[in-house]
């Protein structure tokens, strides 16, 4: 579990984390969203115990991170996928890494065949595009078989695949028991891997909670084949809605009342789904701070 407890962080005068507190329960995949400046790599370096407070404080079950006796066999962490040295190779990097957290070497090439970079092995990092530094970094913080991932934008520069890859990595994780917490500006792949949702906008968090209630309280999407008759309908029986430029329409009213209403006027609908996409969401609670 990962707990932030009313972390607070200036600098100077600027408060770039102020007052955010969330947790991240065993089992789930927690996504942390925000604008460029938001304050999350600043909260996922506090959380990982490399940027002290200046208030609050955040542990890795019930622990602070520096008072984990042998950190990353209970945390497996990747802020910085380029933070490798660039003359070692893949296999060099990760038997070194092994050695510091006490696991047998043999784990290092167990885990390069995992995350995919078996036969680039004994290829320098140098030489690794950013994918697969990235998952070198993903297989460096899975080395201790932590418990606990905590990972800043892991999808940067992976292909199709490699996303695919990287999503089905953290739902198994997530259903072996695993916490995992990470950051990413894709949004549409957050939306098909988290469960939950933490959302941070100049400094504060204006959003937490599990994504399908979050999606859900933003209303109705909806579609219909007469649009016209359908907002007729909508307007007739008193049901707020907005216009969306793809010809869809979001009603303040559930799946089952615009159902309902369509069924009730023989009108077709081509689209019902609860809530807006994360993409909308998400410009709605950040676009005010």
């Amino acid at each position: 579990m990962i707990t932030a407890d009313h972390l607070l962080k200036r600098y100077g005068r600027h408060t770039a984390v102020d007052d955010v507190s969330f947790t991240c329960p065993p089992g789930t995949v927690t996504g942390f969203l925000g604008p460029n400046g938001a304050g999350k790599s600043t909260t996922l370096r506090m959380v990982a115990g490399l940027t002290p407070p200046t208030a609050g404080r955040s542990t890795i079950d019930g622990r602070p991170f520096a008072a984990l006796p042998n950190p990353g066999r209970v945390v497996g962490v990747m802020l910085d996928a380029s933070a490798q040295h660039p003359g070692r190779t893949g296999v060099e990097t990760l038997r070194l890494d092994a050695r510091l957290l006490g696991v047998p070497s043999k784990r290092a090439d167990d885990m390069l065949e995992r995350v995919g970079l078996a036969a680039a092995a004994t290829k320098r990092v140098g030489d690794y595009s950013l994918g697969m530094r990235q998952r070198l970094g993903i297989g460096t913080a899975l080395l201790g078989d932590p418990a606990v991932l905590i990972l800043d934008e892991p999808a940067n520069g992976m292909d199709p695949e490699g996303i695919r890859w990287m999503r089905g990595l953290l739902r198994d994780f997530a259903g072996r028991g695993g916490t995992a917490l990470l950051s990413s500006h894709l949004l549409g792949e957050v939306q098909a891997t988290v469960d939950r949702l933490v959302v941070i906008g100049n400094g504060r968090i204006v959003a937490d909670g599990d994504l399908p209630t979050l999606l859900a309280g933003q209303g109705t999407t909806v579609r219909a084949l007469d649009p016209d008759a359908f907002e007729g309908a909508l307007r007739r029986t008193g049901i707020a809605y907005e216009r969306h430029a793809d010809g869809s329409l979001r009603a303040a009213a559930t799946a089952e009342r615009i159902g309902t209403l369509a069924a009730t006027d023989q009108l077709v609908l081509l689209e019902l789904r609860d809530g807006a996409g994360l993409e909308e969401l998400f410009f709605e609670l950040t676009s005010a701070h």
